[in-house]
């Protein structure tokens, strides 16, 4: 990913945390992910996870990179809703959060992404493991052919 697509995931992250989801808003579909978190400086993510959409469900895989603090490994587990999703091909893409996280042992906690098309995804889930997390980051979601 070049400067320009983090700058542009970095300042779609920040929008969403000024501003969030409203709360009045329908989801589009629904969404689960397992990720396995790593790094040291620099960290990284792999995982893999299912869209669910007018009862289809949709596998897909996710990587990502961070850049700044970040040291240890954890696993996460998360579950949540999608909005904005006009049409399927919309969902594939670069997803951007700004933030710091510390999970230690098992941790609980949310997190709103978003992608350069504008589908936000509103995720609530569980991380396990060790791993002190501040750092611009994002990741990258795409359906296997």
């Amino acid at each position: 990913m070049n400067l320009k697509n983090w700058l542009t995931t970095g300042f779609m992250a920040l929008s969403i945390a000024a501003g969030g989801v409203a709360a009045a808003k329908t989801p589009d579909a629904q969404i689960t992910i397992d990720e396995t978190q790593f790094g040291f400086i620099i960290g990284g993510s792999v995982g893999d996870g299912v869209l669910n959409i007018d009862g289809k469900k949709h596998p897909f895989k996710i990587g990502g990179l961070g850049v700044g603090a970040n040291v240890g490994f954890s696993k996460m587990s998360a579950s949540g809703d999608v909005y904005d999703l006009k049409k399927i091909e919309d969902f594939p893409g670069n997803y951007g959060r700004v933030g710091g996280s510390v999970a230690a042992g098992k941790g609980v906690g949310g997190m709103t992404l978003r992608n350069e098309k504008g589908v936000t995804l509103q995720l609530k889930g569980t991380t396990e493991g060790l791993q002190f997390d501040i750092s611009a980051s994002g990741v990258n979601i795409y359906i296997p052919k």
